[in-house]
């Protein structure tokens, strides 16, 4: 821990780096091998998965989950409530839940909304705002965020072929994207 971090939470997992001016509250839950960066804020209630990069200033509030392997750019936002005031206080389930499903990418400067799920895999561009559910590697853009197609595993857009420059090839299921294997 960088000695100008402020860490309270006494469940942070073996690995995790927590850098200058990034404060993680008590009650906080936090895996392995995290980078949480600097003027990051992990409020208590938030669960936070395994080798989640949490760049410079992000901002996760009490009832945001974090599944493993997520990537939150610089600056994204969370909220949650959907009806604030300053003299109505409220906590656990009283809050609009969040889920950000394992290994998604939110790019800098997203805001997301809270009582939304964002599935796994799923790309949100930068500067998105995410005011409902988005699919399992939906690559989403825009304010509010639309699908424009979808993401590989390996982060990159797929193009309307669905075979990636990774080598993975994908089709469309009742479900989603199913791998079909290599491009051989």
């Amino acid at each position: 821990m960088h000695p100008l971090g402020v860490c309270e939470s006494d469940r942070v997992g073996s690995g995790t780096r927590i850098w200058a001016f990034a404060h993680v509250l008590p009650g906080a839950v936090v895996g392995e091998d995290c980078n949480i960066c600097d003027g990051a804020y992990v409020e208590f209630g938030v669960r936070i998965g395994d080798r989640v990069t949490v760049k410079n200033q992000v901002m996760l509030f009490e009832g945001v989950t974090i599944e493993d392997d997520v990537f939150l750019g610089p600056g994204v936002m969370f909220t949650n409530d959907m009806n604030p005031r300053a003299f109505v206080k409220k906590h656990g389930p009283e809050l609009d839940a969040t889920v950000v499903r394992r290994g998604a990418t939110l790019g800098a400067g997203v805001v997301v909304v809270c009582g939304t799920t964002i599935g796994a895999y799923a790309f949100v561009g930068a500067g998105a705002v995410v005011t409902r559910d988005v699919p399992a590697q939906a690559f989403v853009v825009g304010n509010p965020a639309r699908a424009i197609g979808h993401a590989c595993r390996c982060g990159r857009r797929l193009p309307p072929d669905l075979r990636c420059a990774c080598g993975l090839a994908w089709q469309l299921g009742d479900t989603g994207l199913v791998p079909t294997g290599g491009l051989g």
